[in-house]
C-alpha cells in the first residue's frame, strides 16, 4: 500500500507543479515559507484518514415477499443438462441381428461386415463355443463381485497364466472392460508430478488414463519419432537447468493406432527410451494376435525381447473375440494393480465363460498359424484394391488389419469430412449391403487426427467378399464425392 500511495502522491505533484517554476511552488504561512508539496501531502493524508474511518454503507436487509419469490422462480431458466441436439447426435448406428462374423444380418438382410474387429475370424468358432458352453454349465454367467471380493474364480487365474505363458512375461492381470484397461493401468502407476509423453493420436481410453493420472502430459506429433525425440530432449535440457525431484516418466503409445491404423516404430522408441531413461507403456489391442510370426504382437514383429517393454496392455475384444482386457509385464507390475487398479478393484470381474473363451482362442491361435497368413493376405488384397478409389487415400500401415481411408482433399473441418464419409458408409450399407465404420469422437476426445472410414479386415473374409467391397466402394465414391465437388 505504501508504494501505491507514494505513486499517487508523485502523480499529483507532477500534475500540479510539473509545469511551474520552482520559485513559485510555495507560500508564506504564519511568516514561514512552506512548500506546496508538503501542503498537498498533508491534505491527501487527511482525506484518506477521513475515508478510512467512514462507516461502510449497508443496505437494509428485507426478506422477499412470497410474490417476489414467485416472480423470480417464473423468470429463472435452468441450465440445460446437455448441449443442443445436433444432426451428428441424431445418428443411429446399424443394429446387428446375428453374430458379428464376416457376414451378419442388419435390418433383416445379410451384409458383408467390415466394421467388427474380428481379426482372426474366431467369432462363432466351434471349439471356443464348446468351451464357453461347458464354462456356463459349471460357473453360470456372472461372478457377482469384484476380483478382490470373492469375484475371483480359478478360470480367471488360468487365463492370466495362459496369457503370460503365450507372451513370455512374468505375470498378467485381467480387467473386465477392454477400453478401461489402459486407462486404469496408467492411473495406477502415474500420479501428480509424474511426466507422460504421449502420441497425440492415442484413443480415448488412453486419454482418459492420462487425465485420471493427473500427471504432466506432453503430446508429440502422431507417430513422428523426430517430434518425440525433440520433446524428450527438451525435457532433458530442462532437467539440467532446474534440479527437480525424481519422478516417474513414461512414453505412452499404441502398437497399431485405433484412430489411424498406423504402426508405432517400436525399435526407434526403445532406443529413445534407453537414451533418455524413460519407461514405455504400449497398448497392443490391435496387434495382439495379429503381428509377428505367431501373433505375439509388436515385440515379436520387431524382434525385441518382451521384457524390454515395461508395461503392455491389450483388449481381448479384437483378435480373441471375447471381452475384457489384460495388462502384462513383470510380477511387480501385475501385483501393484491388485490394489491400485481402480477398474480391477471396483468393477465386477469378467463372466467366467469369457475368460474361458480367451484361453480357448489362444489355443486356437497357437494351433492354427495359417490364420495369421490368411489375415495378412486379405489385408494386402483389400489395401491394394483401395489405392485406386477416387477421392480417397489409404493412410494405414501395410500390415494393419485396420485399413483407413481419408479424403484426398479435406474441407478443413472434421465435422464436414465426417458427414461426407458417413454418407459413403450409409450408401454402402443401403445400396451395396456392405457395412463399414466411420469412427466418431465424443466431446471429450482430444484426438486431432483427420476423419476416416475404417475397414476392419478378418481372416474369415473370402476373396470374393473383398473384391466386391473394392468394386462397390469405387462406384459409391464416384457418385458421392463427385456430387460434393
Amino acid at each position: 500500500m505504501g508504494n501505491g500511495f507514494q505513486i499517487i502522491i508523485t502523480d499529483l505533484k507532477d500534475h500540479l507543479f510539473g509545469s511551474l517554476d520552482t520559485s513559485f511552488a510555495g507560500a508564506v504561512l504564519f511568516g514561514v515559507q512552506v512548500d506546496w508539496h508538503i501542503i498537498v501531502d498533508v491534505l491527501l493524508v487527511a482525506v484518506i484518514v477521513f475515508l478510512l474511518f467512514q462507516k461502510s454503507y449497508h443496505p437494509e436487509k428485507r426478506p422477499l415477499t412470497p410474490k417476489e419469490i414467485d416472480e423470480l422462480c417464473e423468470e429463472w431458466i435452468p441450465e440445460p443438462l446437455h448441449p443442443p441436439i445436433t444432426k451428428e447426435m441424431e445418428y443411429e448406428p446399424p443394429v446387428l441381428e446375428s453374430a458379428a462374423g464376416p457376414r451378419t444380418i442388419v435390418s433383416g438382410k445379410e451384409v458383408i461386415n467390415l466394421a467388427s474387429a474380428n481379426y482372426l475370424g474366431l467369432t462363432g468358432n466351434e471349439k471356443i463355443t464348446e468351451a464357453c458352453n461347458a464354462s456356463i454349465k459349471k460357473y453360470g454367467v456372472g461372478t457377482s463381485g469384484p476380483r478382490g471380493f470373492y469375484g475371483t474364480m480359478d478360470v480367471h487365474l488360468d487365463c492370466e497364466a495362459r496369457i503370460s505363458k503365450f507372451l513370455g512375461t512374468q505375470d498378467s492381470i485381467m480387467y473386465s472392460y477392454g477400453l478401461l484397461t489402459t486407462a486404469s493401468t496408467i492411473a495406477a502407476f502415474c500420479k501428480r508430478g509424474d511426466l507422460i509423453i504421449a502420441d497425440e493420436g492415442v484413443h480415448w481410453g488412453i486419454q482418459n488414463g492420462l487425465l485420471l493420472s493427473r500427471s504432466t502430459v506432453k503430446n508429440f506429433k502422431h507417430n513422428d519419432m523426430g517430434a518425440l525425440e525433440e520433446t524428450l530432449e527438451e525435457v532433458f535440457l530442462q532437467d539440467k537447468r532446474v534440479k527437480k525431484v525424481l519422478n516417474r516418466r513414461f512414453i505412452v503409445v499404441e502398437s497399431i493406432y485405433q484412430n489411424s491404423g498406423q504402426m508405432a516404430p517400436l525399435d526407434k522408441i526403445m532406443k529413445l527410451k534407453e537414451k533418455y531413461k524413460f519407461r514405455v507403456l504400449i497398448d497392443e489391442s490391435n496387434s495382439f494376435g495379429v503381428l509377428g510370426k505367431t501373433g505375439r504382437g509388436i515385440t515379436e514383429h520387431y524382434g525385441i525381447p518382451v521384457e524390454k517393454v515395461d508395461i503392455i496392455t491389450a483388449s481381448m475384444g479384437y483378435a480373441l473375440a471375447t471381452i475384457g482386457g489384460f495388462c502384462t509385464g513383470s510380477a511387480k507390475v501385475a501385483d501393484h494393480q491388485i490394489l491400485a487398479g481402480a477398474s480391477y478393484v471396483y468393477s465386477a470381474s469378467q463372466p467366467p465363460y469369457t475368460a474361458t473363451a480367451a484361453i480357448a482362442a489362444i489355443d486356437v491361435l497357437e494351433a492354427s498359424p495359417h490364420l495369421l497368413l490368411t489375415l495378412q493376405k486379405n489385408v494386402k488384397l483389400l489395401r491394394e484394391g483401395l489405392l485406386q478409389i477416387p477421392g480417397l487415400k489409404v493412410s494405414s500401415d501395410l500390415l494393419s488389419p485396420l485399413v483407413f481411408l481419408q479424403l484426398e482433399q479435406s474441407s478443413g473441418s472434421f465435422k464436414n469430412d465426417l458427414f461426407t464419409l458417413q454418407e459413403v458408409a450409409d450408401r454402402m450399407l443401403e445400396d451395396e449391403s456392405i457395412m463399414l465404420a466411420v469412427p466418431r469422437r465424443s466431446l471429450q476426445d482430444n484426438c486431432k487426427l483427420p476423419a476416416g472410414i475404417r475397414l476392419t479386415v478378418s481372416a474369415a473374409h473370402t476373396e470374393s467378399d473383398l473384391l466386391q467391397v473394392i468394386q462397390s466402394l469405387k462406384k459409391v465414391c464416384e457418385f458421392v464425392l463427385t456430387k460434393k465437388n
